[in-house]
């Protein structure tokens, strides 16, 4: 009985050890080969370009080529617009409407809400330029100004609607001229103040330069500070051992 019973419990500890031997060769086992597969995938699509769309299920309806082309004939009709260019990259509308060069802030302003008219009278703001329903939209940009050229001018003028498809209402802005005109002009009198700066001669010829009202020393002063400050230290030396001598003595 004893016999059976030592030969009952080897085969017990024996069935244990495979056991606790799968499940441990399974626990590394699985990981490395998950490991492996994503290294042989990413290998595999090395240099492949990666293909999506983030407008997926989004901008529906979609705008039509027809559609520009029946807005950007609309705006042109409108008095004053000498050239009108309509795109339309991703997912962002963009009219572009060049008027009279002699146009003010006002008139431009003007414009741009009637180009806004023409726009919605093709495409209606409600259902294009307005999200609903967890889906994003189109956004619309009316861009009106009226030099192409010498924008530095002050007759020149720059307005931009913009209607976002999180927005009720289009709003306008004047962008040629700045919110902050003193700001600006700081600003601009920097800009010319550190391109038309130009270094001292001294400075380029390698003399002393005047940095926070203190005037740095030129490299050769640096230098013969340094053998004079070595020829003391020699002297002192010389001195200190000539005292100690005649303390010896």
């Amino acid at each position: 009985m004893a016999k059976n019973s030592v030969k009952k419990q080897k085969k017990r500890n024996s069935h244990l050890t495979g056991v606790i031997f799968w499940i441990c060769l399974i626990l590394i086992v699985t990981p490395c080969a998950v490991l492996g597969w994503i290294l042989f995938s990413s290998a595999q699509d090395t240099g492949n370009p990666v293909f999506g769309n983030r407008y997926d299920g989004d901008l529906n309806p979609a705008i039509q080529k027809e559609q520009l082309s029946q807005i950007e004939s609309s705006v042109s009709s409108i008095g004053g617009v000498e050239k009108v260019s309509v795109v339309m990259p991703t997912a962002t509308l963009r009219v572009y409407a060049d008027i009279s060069d002699s146009a003010d802030s006002e008139s431009a302003k003007n414009t741009a809400n009637e180009i806004y008219s023409k726009v919605a009278s093709v495409l209606d703001p409600k259902v294009y330029f307005t999200q609903g329903d967890g889906k994003k939209m189109y956004d619309l940009e009316i861009h009106v100004y009226n030099l192409t050229d010498n924008r530095e001018s002050d007759s020149f003028v720059y307005v931009i609607e913009t209607k976002t498809s999180s927005m009720d209402e289009p709003i306008q802005q004047l962008v040629s001229e700045p919110i902050d005109a003193d700001l600006a002009q700081r600003l601009r009198d920097a800009v010319i103040e550190r391109e038309t700066a130009t270094p001292t001669p001294e400075a380029v010829e390698g003399g002393e330069v005047e940095i926070g009202g203190e005037d740095l020393p030129t490299e050769e002063e640096m230098n013969e500070q340094g053998e004079n400050g070595e020829e003391s230290g020699e002297e002192s030396g010389e001195e200190g051992g000539e005292e100690n001598t005649e303390e010896g003595n």
